[in-house]
């Protein structure tokens, strides 16, 4: 610890909740170490609304009714109050190949995350007062063009659906 207390005077990391804190490099955020050579990045709901946009997360979850049906939606009041960081992340691997399956049919590859960008997308995710200002403004427009897109395909099975039960060739139960 009193290495930690000395690092701190210099200026190197600071003592968080008994925890030692790196202070933010250029394009990076502060880190928690939690461990011998392990930390948990900052999270910022702010940044995690716009990559919960801008990565296409939103083509098929939505927050305030906004974005996609094809998952489950991801308003604040769906999710445990408390929560690991780590909890989400299980869930998401367990659901792991349906999403690439759904990214690279509907964005047309896989997305990339960083860790930092799950832990903003993650903050985002829980906190109600960032989402309330979530809106379709808040979408890109070709991400938007994905989710018309998406759409117009699922209008279109629909109605093939709905005319003798035909899709791709089988009928319903096959």
């Amino acid at each position: 610890m009193i290495e930690g207390m000395v690092l701190a005077a210099l200026g190197t990391v600071a003592t968080v909740g008994g925890l030692l804190v790196a202070p933010a490099t250029a394009g990076e955020s502060a880190k928690s170490a939690i461990a011998p050579g392990l930390v948990l990045p900052s999270m910022n709901a702010e940044r995690g609304k716009k990559l919960f946009a801008g990565k296409g997360c939103v083509v098929c979850h939505s927050i305030n009714g906004v974005g996609g049906t094809d998952a489950v939606a991801l308003d604040e009041k769906t999710m445990d109050p408390i929560m690991s960081p780590f909890d989400f992340f299980a869930k998401m691997w367990l659901g792991a190949e349906t999403m690439i399956a759904m990214q690279n049919e509907q964005l047309g590859q896989q997305i990339e995350f960083t860790g930092q960008d799950l832990a903003d997308i993650i903050a985002f995710v829980h906190n109600a007062d960032v989402q309330k200002t979530f809106s379709q403004a808040d979408i890109p427009a070709d991400i938007k063009e994905h989710m018309e897109s998406d759409k117009a395909s699922s209008g279109s099975q629909m109605m093939m659906e709905g005319h003798g039960g035909m899709v791709s060739g089988k009928s319903k139960g096959q």
